[in-house]
């Protein structure tokens, strides 16, 4: 059976400025062309976030945490995003360069106490 999947999120705004003006579920359901299950689904998961940010209950993020697992400075974070994308690169940059020199390091040192 195929699924008829669509991109509630879109909507969204929508949706929620019918649902205050009182039009019910099914009824927006069917002005996007989604089913009864679709829209109420949707709704519920709405209420349910919102209840959870009202008590102060951190939302879960989907999918794999980020490899990074250092907060941002303060001050980084209140920069855009393409400038918190070139501090961790340059971060990582550094760390390469640190790993590098101890690299080096090693070599010249097993380089000194090899046998002869």
């Amino acid at each position: 059976m195929a699924r008829n999947y669509r991109h509630i999120k879109i909507h969204k705004k929508e949706m929620l400025a019918l649902k205050a003006q009182g039009i019910t579920v099914r009824e927006i359901g069917e002005r996007f062309g989604l089913t009864y299950e679709q829209t109420h689904e949707f709704f519920k998961r709405y209420n349910r976030k919102q209840r959870k940010l009202a008590q102060g209950i951190p939302t879960k993020r989907r999918g794999r945490p980020n490899k990074y697992k250092g907060e941002l400075p303060p001050s980084i974070q209140k920069l855009d995003k393409l400038s918190q994308m070139r501090y961790v690169m340059a971060s990582k940059d550094r760390y390469i360069k640190r790993l590098e020199m101890e690299l080096e390091l090693m070599r010249d040192f097993l380089s000194l106490t090899e046998s002869k």
